[in-house]
């Protein structure tokens, strides 16, 4: 699963010297169809965005598959090419100021409405059977959520891969802290193509030629951009809103997909992985459409399908695990055909039976299935965390059981934001120049700023499959400060392979609306949302919680002052404790397996 997908060069050929009539790169055995490039589709306020058509050269109705991309309409070239060979027509569209589109680009705001008006365009085409479905991975999910709740009438169904529910918290903000890696190199690659229409519509200018002096020609449609402010204002100015609404308020609202979940009615089938930077919200919605649709066809028909990689990677290899042949079994583009063929063409495959819920389990790395997720065997345990007084480092003596805590001394370490502890091995995208993945922990584990805490070696293996949250008891020398969490787990060799993670942003610990300082001495309770997973910690392994303060350059470090995120310049270090007693009953709460 990867953000971008790559073009095969003889389809491109192909398109280029033939581009009404041919045969993909099959060999020859594909069947032959019709390609239409660049078709005007004029949205409601006169902007015109631009989509090539793919579909069978035998005339006839037929189901049409729909994908919305910020990305470059011919990078689905390969796969739109598979699908008109098997009957569908695929419609490939550069959302509004992208690409070959009209209009500025800008995430989110317009693909409600520029959906709603491509789909019921869609509807009209003369070989459109009146069967219309989406599909698409990250922005190109949120294009298909974001349509769905206008509920256009001739949308049939969605299939969101690996896309977020929400764009404040789990999109650019998590847990309260600014998801730093993602947003400044998501927004790098976005805009390149910015940058490139800036140019070419100067290049097309009038009067340019004949300004005098030379030196005055300008060589953007932006003159001002003399400064990096300036570059983010004109190139990326929802960069700059973002860190101007750190908070959830009414600029995060107009585009919430989980407080219109009741508006989505068509059928879904969400696919996430467990090492996704948007997993969280892949299962929110699902679980938000099938409990809180306004249609019980929806409810009813809400498929959840969970690998391992998405945009960490794809293949049975993810960071340093091989996961074996079974991660190999079910790729983006065939999930998408297989679920269109069971919903359009009455196929019976795996979408056809009782489970609407597979999920990858990692240890024994095989595919599970369910009817819903978590799996109804599945029940919540506590695991508190021990010490005394000594976690840090794996060193330490930091402990976890089930046994309620003493009167036990609390754990103390210094975070200091120019020393963060560093990302390695995470949920990231959209650049490979930090380790990706599962990875091994060690390292991160030596540093006296993170605290352990391990059980003994599993007598028997245990089975977690669902979310994973942890329950915090501390306090912190500064008015505001980040707690950490990561679970691991510890094979016999000593390989620390982290599993999920999470963050909470102390101000962010009662409410993403509004915010509120902490009183240094203060003990407060924290929730840390480590999202979910399927993993089997076997016989002889360790289950470990790591706690610290910072996972940077993944998110923003925390400068401790309370300052605002986007313009907080001041940092001083911050003594943070975490308490384990009767009082304060810190604990890792995770779905247990009971028959397994």
């Amino acid at each position: 699963m990867q953000v971008l997908r790559q073009l095969h060069w003889t389809s491109a050929v192909l398109l280029v010297l033939a581009p009404t009539l041919f045969a993909a790169d099959t060999g020859g055995k594909g069947n032959p169809i019709s390609f239409d490039p660049a078709r005007s589709v004029r949205m409601r306020d006169g902007v015109v965005l631009r989509a090539d058509i793919y579909r069978p050269a035998q005339d006839g109705k037929y189901p049409i598959l729909l994908t919305r991309t910020p990305y470059d309409k011919s990078q689905v070239a390969a796969f739109a090419i598979r699908a008109a060979q098997n009957g569908y027509v695929v419609i490939v569209q550069d959302v509004r100021g992208r690409y070959s589109s009209q209009g500025e680009w800008y995430p989110f705001l317009h693909e409600a409405q520029d959906g709603y008006d491509t789909i019921e365009w869609t509807a009209t085409l003369p070989y459109a059977n009146g069967q219309i479905g989406m599909f698409g991975e990250s922005y190109v999910g949120a294009t298909q959520v974001l349509a769905a709740i206008t509920h256009p009438p001739h949308l049939s169904a969605i299939c969101p891969i690996d896309t977020a529910s929400d764009y404040h918290d789990g999109w650019v903000y998590q847990g309260g802290a600014f998801e730093q890696w993602f947003n400044q190199t998501w927004t790098s690659i976005l805009a390149q193509d910015t940058l490139r229409r800036a140019a070419h519509a100067v290049s097309d200018a009038s009067g340019q030629r004949d300004k005098l002096p030379l030196r005055a020609y300008t060589l953007f449609r932006f003159p001002e951009m003399t400064n990096p402010p300036d570059l983010i204002k004109r190139l990326a100015p929802y960069y700059a809103d973002w860190l101007a609404h750190p908070d959830y308020d009414d600029y995060w609202k107009r585009i919430s997909i989980e407080e219109h979940y009741a508006d989505i009615r068509v059928p879904a089938l969400t696919v996430g992985a467990w090492y996704d930077i948007f997993q969280g919200g892949t299962l929110r919605n699902y679980a938000g459409i099938r409990s809180r649709s306004s249609a019980d066809t929806a409810r009813r028909n809400q498929h959840l399908l969970m690998a391992i990689g998405g945009h960490a990677g794809s293949g049975r290899k993810i960071g340093d695990i091989d996961f074996g042949p079974a991660a190999e079994e079910y790729t983006d583009d065939g999930v998408t055909l297989d679920w269109y063929d069971y919903l359009f063409k009455g196929v019976q495959n795996k979408f056809a039976g009782p489970n609407h819920v597979h999920y990858f389990l990692m240890g024994p790395n095989e595919w599970r299935h369910s009817p819903d997720w978590p799996p109804p065997d599945a029940q919540s345990i506590r695991l508190f965390l021990h010490s005394r007084g000594g976690a840090n480092t794996l060193h330490g003596n930091g402990g976890l059981s089930n046994e309620t805590p003493k009167q036990e001394e609390p754990d103390r370490y210094v975070y200091d934001p120019q020393d963060p502890v560093p990302t390695h091995g995470s949920s990231l995208c959209c650049d490979n120049k930090v380790a990706n993945g599962p990875q091994d922990q060690r390292r991160t584990e030596e540093r006296p700023d993170v605290l352990i805490y391990s059980t003994p070696q599993l007598p028997n293996d245990l089975t977690v499959t669902g979310p994973v949250t942890v329950e915090l008891y501390a306090m912190s020398s500064a008015k505001d400060t980040d707690f950490t969490a990561k679970l691991v787990d510890v094979s016999p060799d000593g390989y620390a392979r982290n599993v999920t993670e999470g963050i909470i942003r102390a101000r962010s610990r009662n409410s993403r609306v509004s915010p509120s300082l902490l009183t240094p001495g203060v003990v407060y309770k924290y929730k840390i949302d480590l999202w979910s997973t399927a993993n089997v910690f076997a016989r002889g392994h360790i289950l470990r919680l790591e706690v610290s303060s910072s996972n940077s350059p993944r998110f923003d470090r925390n400068l401790n002052t309370g300052e605002p995120i986007a313009s907080g310049v001041e940092a001083v270090k911050a003594t943070n404790s975490v308490l384990h007693d009767p009082a304060h009953p810190s604990a890792l709460v995770l779905w247990k397996n009971v028959n397994r």
